[in-house]
């Protein structure tokens, strides 16, 4: 007789996987610390304008574009866990650069933009691997439990990251900000030191990496569960930046509201993500994991309407009472969508198939902030936060027309 869920122990007393998810949080912490700190020691130390702080962050997300398929099919070659340890080491090395230089008085823009791909780059390769060891380590049956833990720990790491980072940056400066996330690398490769992993499957090794690549946007596109999940992430990742690229504009610029409104609001967003994905689980095993995503998203989408009404007084509430909401459904999607995509994936297509969809949805965000900035140039800034609102309140369309409503 097989063990069950109830008989096996909990997640975070299994070794293996509790290394990764301490090796996770706390590296996710020190990036949010580096999210901040980054753009401000480009700023006050550099003296960079717009156009240079819009480029140093666009590049992590060119670098997963350009990189996405061939990360994905040289992951499903190789151990996961060396990748991981090796991209952490890695990105410290090249954080530790930044104070380095800028001790030594020779910090440049360019020597960030170079900061900002590489970190692009290790970054993509650690989540290609970490998402496909996952499974490995927990076991299918209990992928939605996992991911709950992992996605909620994130959300978590998004607030509480990026609210400590203006405090470190303003009692510190930038560049010692950036060495705490350095240092928070090396911490996560030591943890990671810990986690078992069985040897990759041996038999696509040594295929060519194109034909490895064009498997895994078969395998994706063949599997009418995938293609929903991905269609319905596409249209989220569209609308989210149309809503929320232009925010400093509307509320600090138009509307007056000091800059700690503007934090507020987005860290109500955070909330958000981590009340859905702490929830995720509980939802998913009352409901089943395609009944939950679907009626979550069609229970949550009038919620996107509220957004483009933001102005002065009570509508600023309601605003964010609806940025809350949408923020909720996203961090129950992103806990039962990925264990999906996980538990109907076989292993040797786990990297193709999770850098496959990475690729698509960052294009997405990608594309939303140039059509944000491109409708407000236009037609004003609520053009682009009604194009969102409508975007997201019909994401869960694909759904309607998907056997994923019925996935258990």
């Amino acid at each position: 007789m097989s063990t069950t869920v109830m008989d096996q122990p909990p997640l975070l007393r299994m070794r293996g996987f509790r290394n990764l998810f301490v090796a996770r949080a706390v590296s996710e912490l020190g990036s949010q610390v580096s999210y901040v700190a980054l753009p401000l020691l480009a700023v006050t130390v550099l003296g960079a304008g717009a156009g240079e702080v819009g480029l140093l962050s666009a590049l992590g997300t060119i670098t997963v574009l350009a990189l996405g398929l061939p990360a994905g099919a040289w992951v499903d070659r190789v151990r996961r866990r060396p990748v991981m340890i090796v991209t952490d080491v890695v990105r410290a090395g090249v954080l530790l650069s930044v104070p380095v230089a800028w001790w030594a008085g020779s910090l440049s823009m360019g020597q960030l933009y170079a900061v900002a791909v590489l970190m692009g780059a290790g970054t993509l390769l650690f989540d290609v691997a970490s998402m496909s060891l996952v499974p490995g380590l927990v076991g299918r049956d209990r992928l939605t439990s996992a991911n709950s833990l992992l996605v909620a720990t994130g959300a978590g790491t998004d607030v509480a990251g990026r609210s400590t980072a203006g405090v470190l940056v303003q009692l510190t400066g930038a560049p010692l900000a950036v060495l705490v996330d350095a240092l928070s690398y090396l911490w996560s490769a030591a943890w990671l030191r810990g986690v078992p992993e069985p040897p990759p499957v041996a038999s696509p090794a040594r295929e060519p990496v194109r034909r490895q690549i064009v498997a895994g946007v078969r395998f994706l596109f063949g599997n009418s569960v995938l293609v929903a999940a991905l269609i319905q992430g596409t249209l989220a990742n569209l609308a989210f930046p149309l809503c929320s690229v232009l925010l400093p504009v509307l509320l600090v610029g138009r509307l007056g509201y000091p800059e700690w409104v503007l934090g507020a609001y987005l860290a109500v967003g955070g909330l958000g993500a981590l009340a859905g994905s702490s929830a995720a689980h509980a939802i998913g095993r009352r409901l089943g994991t395609g009944r939950a995503t679907w009626l979550a998203s069609l229970a949550t989408a009038p919620a996107s309407l509220l957004i483009p009404l933001l102005d002065r007084g009570p509508w600023l509430w309601a605003a964010a009472a609806g940025w809350f909401v949408l923020t909720f459904r996203t961090g129950v999607n992103n806990v039962l969508l990925t264990s999906l995509r996980q538990r109907v994936t076989p292993d040797d297509m786990l990297g193709r198939m999770t850098a496959t969809m990475r690729l698509l949805l960052m294009g997405a965000v990608g594309v939303g902030g140039l059509l944000a900035g491109a409708l407000g140039e236009m037609w004003g800034v609520r053009s682009a936060l009604w194009l969102g609102a409508v975007i997201m309140a019909v994401s869960w369309v694909p759904f309607l027309f998907s056997r994923l409503r019925h996935e258990p």
